[in-house]
């Protein structure tokens, strides 16, 4: 970064954060003629997109058409509609069915950014009318990160739950090859782990792999992309409030290495800083109780809510603060923040319980709806599903993941770190040894167990349809019948892991319209200001309807705006 941009004060646009949809509206407005800032308030960039999956949920991509896949913008608008719980605009929802596939093809073509369509992967809700059994959610191409140079130490290094053994990228689709056990899995796995094994000359420099994968790959190849623009990025600049001349905001304030500076932007500034997950006071006042920022898989210190107060202050309109994109978090010891736990919850022999040693919801089912199902009952049970308690069986750990555990094939409990028993996971000889360590009703448990060792044998879950649809069954196991997400729990020992009510960032925010600007109550925009992703409320409503529901609208929202602020300018 030159001299010029460090000292310079002015500019037609800032973005306020680093993720996924931020950098993706810089890139589109640099494109556009246009000088832009992105300020970061952490040391690392990427955001909360860096350390997530990367999908990108985009009906009538031209991906799946290229393979012959059937879409339509009906289906779609359908689909998410019934989804949305009444709390979908359609307005908003058909200003991003008609951008979004435009948007991918436009970096596609003008950037690094490149990806696949994920063909197997479901919609998330396939009872919903204009569902599809796969096709819309897109999957990041691996990138060399040695195309970024010194760039590369200031990334937001990916969760190790992310990559294979900790340290190895694969794409969305190798991990589905493996987590199903499809045909072919060990030899998958194992060229992964050759390629890392024989790149030596890249080994000498890191442990991790030079490709990135998943998210990583994503917000590193969209960092090049600025790089490419000569778009400046400032690390450690912290957003503290907008600057308005009237109603129009006309810049931001933020303190940069100690010193408190005064921004102008021209002609728009764009909010892209995430949520208000890792505010403690906030999720107090907003989101259900029990909630702790403890819980939450978002980088710590980050996604604090600032732009959100901020916008608010500014006469900002806000909807459903009370949602958050719900997953199930598991804490593990010696890492700063929880692990998300997405598919591991289908696998066949693994159920979960309250406190009461009673299933409340089908495993398998989306992370959203999980984590909601958590809180929902809580009048009835007295809070008794947070937390709860997912618990496995010998033969389970031989085969399969669960959160921080590796199978026991490849990372038996002699490996695992000593302090992880009785913090991480617990273990017992019998089901009513392991209860009463996890302070779980044994006789609830029991019964539990045996209801469920009967619907293994029969494929069918008559509490809650476990395995019955085609997205329960993504994750489950190929290889077992008659239900893939069904096994007995049987084989001593047994083992349990807590999960808590966590997230992977809120869902609600400032409310913004068609073109992503910021409105008030009455509907009226605020000139100059501008939301996308966890820092405005989702256009998706209270639902998630995909793989990638959350970033895909965060880079289409950006696009727009990025093109809104040009045409206007």
């Amino acid at each position: 970064m030159s001299v010029q941009d460090q000292s310079r004060t002015e500019w037609d646009v800032i973005v306020v954060g680093s993720g996924a949809g931020a950098m993706t509206s810089a890139v589109v407005a640099a494109d556009q003629g246009l000088s832009v800032l992105v300020v970061e308030k952490s040391e690392k960039f990427g955001g909360t997109s860096a350390i997530s999956g990367g999908g990108i949920w985009i009906p009538n991509n031209h991906y799946f058409a290229a393979k012959g896949g059937k879409d339509s913008y009906d289906k779609a608008l359908q689909y998410i509609l019934a989804a949305g719980g009444g709390k979908a605009d359609e307005t908003k929802v058909r200003a991003y069915l008609d951008h979004a596939p435009e948007m991918i093809k436009y970096l596609e073509e003008k950037s690094r950014v490149r990806y696949a369509v994920a063909e197997k992967y479901p919609d998330y809700y396939q009872h919903l009318p204009g569902a599809l059994p796969g096709g819309r959610s897109l999957d990041p191409e691996l990138f060399d990160t040695s195309t970024l140079g010194d760039e590369l130490e200031n990334l937001r290094r990916p969760s190790p739950s992310t990559l294979l053994m900790g340290r190895i990228a694969w794409t969305a689709r190798d991990a589905h090859v493996a987590m199903a056990r499809e045909r072919g899995w060990r030899l998958k796995v194992l060229g992964l782990m050759l390629r890392y094994k024989f790149d030596f000359k890249w080994r000498k420099k890191s442990k991790f792999d030079r490709r990135a994968g998943l998210g990583s790959s994503l917000v590193c190849a969209l960092r090049a992309s600025l790089l490419d623009r000569k778009v400046p990025l400032w690390l450690k600049t912290d957003f503290r409030e907008l600057v308005l001349d009237g109603d129009r905001v006309i810049g931001v304030r933020v303190v940069r290495e100690g010193r408190a500076l005064t921004l102008t932007a021209r002609r728009g500034v764009i909010l892209g800083a995430g949520g208000f997950e890792q505010n403690q006071a906030l999720r107090e006042k907003y989101l259900p109780q029990p909630t702790k920022t403890a819980w939450s898989a978002t980088p710590p210190g980050n996604n604090t809510g600032a732009a959100l107060e901020a916008g608010m202050a500014a006469g900002a309109a806000t909807d459903l603060l009370e949602w958050a994109w719900w997953a199930p978090t598991i804490a593990v010891v010696g890492e700063d923040k929880p692990r998300g736990v997405f598919a591991e919850r289908a696998f066949p022999g693994a159920i979960v319980v309250n406190s009461l040693g009673k299933r409340f919801c089908n495993e398998a089912q989306g992370y959203l709806e999980f984590g909601d199902a958590m809180y929902k009952d809580r009048d009835a049970t007295g809070g008794k599903n947070v937390p709860a308690w997912c618990i496995f069986d010998a033969h389970f750990r031989f085969n399969y993941a669960m959160g921080p555990l590796m199978p026991a094939q490849i990372m038996p409990d002699s490996r695992l770190r000593k302090e992880w028993l009785g913090s991480v996971y617990w273990k017992a000889d019998t089901l009513d040894e392991l209860a009463r360590q996890i302070d779980v009703d044994p006789a609830g448990l029991r019964e539990t167990v045996a209801k469920m060792n009967a619907y293994a044998s029969s494929g069918k879950d008559a509490d809650f349809g476990r395995g019955d649809s085609v997205f329960d069954r993504y994750y489950g196991d190929v290889n077992v019948k008659p239900n893939p997400c069904l096994a007995p729990v049987q084989k001593g020992p047994f083992y349990a892991m807590r999960m808590d009510a966590g997230d992977i960032g809120t869902k609600g925010g400032l409310l913004t319209d068609a073109q992503a600007r910021v409105v008030r109550a009455d509907g009226t925009p605020i000139e100059g200001l501008y939301a996308i992703g966890n820092t405005s409320a989702s256009v998706m409503g209270t639902a998630y309807p995909g793989a990638g529901a959350t970033i895909g609208p965060a880079m289409t929202f950006g696009y727009i705006a990025a093109h809104h602020i040009a045409a206007n300018a």
